[in-house]
């Protein structure tokens, strides 16, 4: 007896939506976790400081130095986080800070008033980064060589430009962005710059193509080359982007400090990869969340404040923040295991 033969099925190309939900339920609760992990560590900072120092941790103005001190790394921190998603790193961004705030505070830039001392910030940063991405994506150098280079010979530039000497800045127009006449609603200009740097960031990243790419790439390269990326433009373009949010933070030091020194942006390379990592950026690439860096970035900023405030020693506050990274990397891989 013949049997009936059912119609032929044809695959639509599309998971059932019951199929996808888990993945997104799995991914939304890790990013969960890890912001709440990371709030709760910044909420016991706080904590501990308004214990240990009550007048002096919660007094406003203590509060607004914390955030201002944060604005000035966590713009670097912006641009270090897209370039860690695509699978690179950027050494050499402390080095920039440097070059690019020497170069913008010399007696000459300085004839030029606020406009000359903001352009050549931008325009220093934006050329390193230049440097940095055409010799990783069309030199062919690995990253690390090549931000390691430049961050010597920004280093060395910016040795040689101020002679080892500070360069004050007398552009009052400049000198003003720090006072707190410029607060709008208690809020400092440089925390302002900060949070429309972040939410910039966070918009390219998560809703835009070239954040997608940027995570493609991160991913897998080759995988991304194949579907029609130019990996190595993206690359290029990613650390231009260092380089431009460096300027940016160059420009904020400068109005912060009221000069210009070669030791600016001392170890601003190790602070910003250890908030993009304890935020949740995968150091091999693929992964990135600027919300985490960003909250990286505070807790960091918030220990140096406590740390400072009960005259306590800085190697202390070295292990502090070491022991930090690893609890931080431990809650990932655990949330990573689980979900």
């Amino acid at each position: 007896m013949t049997q009936p033969v059912s119609p032929p099925r044809y695959d639509s190309g599309k998971a059932p939506a019951t199929a996808r939900t888990p993945a997104w339920r799995a991914l939304a609760a890790r990013a969960d976790v890890r912001t709440l992990s990371l709030l709760g560590v910044l909420a016991v900072l706080v904590v501990i400081g308004g214990v240990t120092k009550p007048h002096e941790f919660l007094d406003t103005r203590n509060l607004q130095l914390v955030l201002t001190q944060a604005s000035v790394i966590g713009v670097v921190t912006v641009g270090m986080t897209f370039v860690i998603t695509s699978g690179g790193i950027d050494l050499s961004v402390g080095a920039i800070v440097a070059l690019a705030s020497v170069w913008a505070t010399t007696v000459a830039t300085q004839e030029y008033g606020f406009a000359g001392i903001l352009f050549t910030a931008l325009a220093v940063g934006v050329g390193c980064g230049l440097v940095n991405g055409l010799l990783v994506a069309y030199g062919g150098m690995v990253p690390f060589i090549a931000t390691l280079a430049m961050l010597a010979s920004a280093r060395g530039l910016a040795l040689q430009i101020t002679d080892g000497r500070t360069q004050i800045v007398t552009v009052d127009s400049v000198l003003g962005l720090g006072e707190r006449d410029a607060y709008l609603l208690g809020i400092p200009p440089l925390v302002l710059v900060f949070a429309v740097v972040t939410v910039i960031g966070w918009l390219v990243l998560n809703r835009t193509t070239f954040g997608r790419r940027t995570v493609a790439v991160g991913g897998n390269a080759e995988a991304a080359r194949l579907a029609g990326i130019d990996v190595r433009r993206q690359r290029l373009y990613l650390y231009l982007l260092s380089g431009l949010c460096c300027g940016i933070a160059a420009f904020l030091l400068i109005v912060l400090a009221g000069s210009g020194q070669n030791t600016n942006g001392n170890l601003y390379e190790l602070d910003a990869i250890a908030a993009a990592i304890i935020g949740g950026t995968l150091l091999s690439g693929g992964r990135g969340t600027l919300t985490g860096s960003v909250l990286g970035v505070l807790i960091f900023t918030t220990i140096t404040d406590i740390f400072a405030l009960n005259n306590l020693q800085s190697d202390v506050q070295q292990i502090a923040k070491g022991a930090i990274i690893v609890a931080a990397v431990l809650v990932q891989r655990r949330t990573a295991s689980t979900t």
